[in-house]
């Protein structure tokens, strides 16, 4: 498990084992950063249910101007911290452009945004899916995460497909099919009403 491109290309990432943390696949990381490489200069990211911070640490190492990254596992935010670290030193990065916020997601979710972004990556765990999915695309909207451009990145699996009030699905990215992990890629469509 390693960051795939850009400035910290090949630098390790930790990963607890007995975390129950499900990395993303470097080669399925390597099609997507490959298809949103122009949204990423600039960019500010925000990596949810981060784990070992694949997504937000490789959006780092590509460009992106800084990214905040959301866990609440105690374990797998220690190894974080350690991945965030190494990534800084090999890119040659300031601190200030990676931040971790301790904390669960839907808690993060409902506190006001310091600011909208521009690429946010969502990586739940596929158990949580059905459950959270509609909550979290609603709270995005909702509270304004997401600039009018901005793009969510969701990864589930290929047999799973979700539609989201508010939300335009934009493209897919891999194979729908059963045991494959896909990763689809959302707009906003329109602002939900005041509830």
């Amino acid at each position: 498990m390693r960051i795939s491109g850009g400035k910290a290309r090949g630098i390790p990432l930790r990963v607890n084992s007995k975390s129950g943390v499900r990395p993303a696949i470097e080669t399925t990381r390597e099609r997507l950063f490959s298809s949103i490489s122009t949204l990423l200069p600039k960019a500010r990211a925000l990596d949810l249910f981060a784990g070992s911070g694949a997504y937000g640490l490789e959006a780092l190492s590509r460009g992106v101007a800084e990214v905040t990254l959301v866990e609440n596992h105690r374990k797998v935010f220690a190894d974080l911290k350690v991945n965030l670290a190494a990534v800084l030193k090999s890119a040659n990065l300031e601190g200030s452009v990676g931040k971790l916020v301790h904390r669960g997601v839907m808690d993060f979710l409902r506190t006001e945004p310091q600011y909208p972004y521009d690429l946010i990556f969502i990586d739940p765990p596929y158990a949580e899916i059905s459950r959270l999915g509609a909550q979290i695309f609603k709270l995005l909207n909702k509270k304004n995460f997401l600039t009018p451009d901005g793009r969510v990145i969701f990864e589930g699996p290929g047999e799973q497909v979700l539609q989201f009030t508010g939300w335009k699905l934009d493209k897919v990215l891999g194979k729908e099919k059963r045991g494959s992990p896909v990763h689809r890629v959302y707009r906003i469509a329109h602002p939900l009403p005041d509830q």
